[in-house]
Parts: C-alpha cells; structure tokens; sequence
C-alpha cells in the first residue's frame, strides 16, 4: 500500500479524560471539538504523519460553572490559547496491535513530549467499501508540567484537583484517496 491522506470519523472518535476530585473520586471530562490530519501507509506505520487538533472551549465536564473555570487562565486560558495540538513524532511497535506513540503536545503555550500506550486497528473495509482504521491511545499527563497549577488546599489534607490527567483517546479514519 502507498502512503494516503485518512479523514477523521468524527461520529465514531472521541477524547476524554478524567482527573481525581477532592482526593476521593474522579471527575470525568470530554472535549467535543477536534479534528485530525493523518499521511500512513499501512504496511509502514512508523513513517505515520499525524496532528491532533482539539477546541479547548469544548470541553464538557456536564458542570458549565466547572467548564468555565476551566477555560479561564486559572487552568487553560482559552482565550489566549484555544487549541491543544499534538503532533506525532514517533510510532514504536511493542507486537501484535500494540506501540508506543510519541507526541509533542502544546497546552496552554507549553510543549512537552508526552509518549502514549496505543493500539492500531485496521484497515478494514466497512459495508460500503469505505477502508477504515482505527487508534486507541491512553497515557497521563502532569498538568503542573504545562502551567496548569490552580488549586486549593483540603481541610483535611491534600488538594482539590489532582496533578494527573488521564486520557483516553478513541480515533476512526477513513482512507481519503
């Protein structure tokens, strides 16, 4: 197969993460606006080109005064910068389906490497022809690392919001050419 442009399947992608509240208990978050530039050949997926964009003024926690506090500077300061990127520097197989995806990703004007547990799926033919691949990608993120350190102290002991971000990544492509 020879290198293609793939279109994100918005429909059938996602990207979510979650962060420990009050020490106790996980908040869960999506962000419903991004898209996805990908250049792969199948039969060499290393030499994979790929660039994530995400809308940081989607994000949905399912609180809009949570949401807000988010978007202002305390945390991603959206009207300074609006978009999250990722930018694919490396694909290392581990075997099967499995590798290991490295990233430059930029958050609120900071970029940090940042390497993800990943798994390739595809191509596939769905029922009307449309050759299909599919990423699922998951990995934490310091978000101090990235000036993301609004907190408060807990009366009893340790902080509001947890450092770790988790983050599950569900990506659908259709062969564009």
């Amino acid at each position: 197969m020879t290198t293609s442009n793939w279109n994100l399947d918005k429909s059938h992608s996602g990207i979510t993460f979650s962060v420990r509240h009050m020490m106790i208990t996980n908040v869960r978050g999506s962000f419903n606006d991004f898209d996805a530039v990908v250049t792969a050949d199948t039969d060499n997926l290393s030499g994979t080109e790929a660039t994530i964009t995400i809308d940081v003024n989607s994000i949905n926690t399912k609180d809009e005064g949570r949401d807000g506090h988010l978007k202002s500077p305390d945390f991603f300061n959206a009207e300074q910068f609006p978009q999250i990127i990722f930018k694919k520097t490396a694909l290392e197989s581990k075997g099967g389906d499995d590798y290991k995806l490295t990233g430059d990703i930029t958050i609120a004007g900071v970029t940090k490497s940042i390497t993800l547990n990943a798994e390739l799926a595809g191509p596939a033919k769905d029922p009307w022809g449309n050759v299909k691949l599919g990423v699922t990608a998951d990995g934490v993120i310091s978000r101090s690392e990235f000036g993301l350190s609004w907190n408060a102290t807990l009366e009893t002991g340790g902080f509001l919001v947890g450092d770790a971000i988790k983050v599950h990544i569900e990506l659908e492509f259709a062969k564009a050419d």
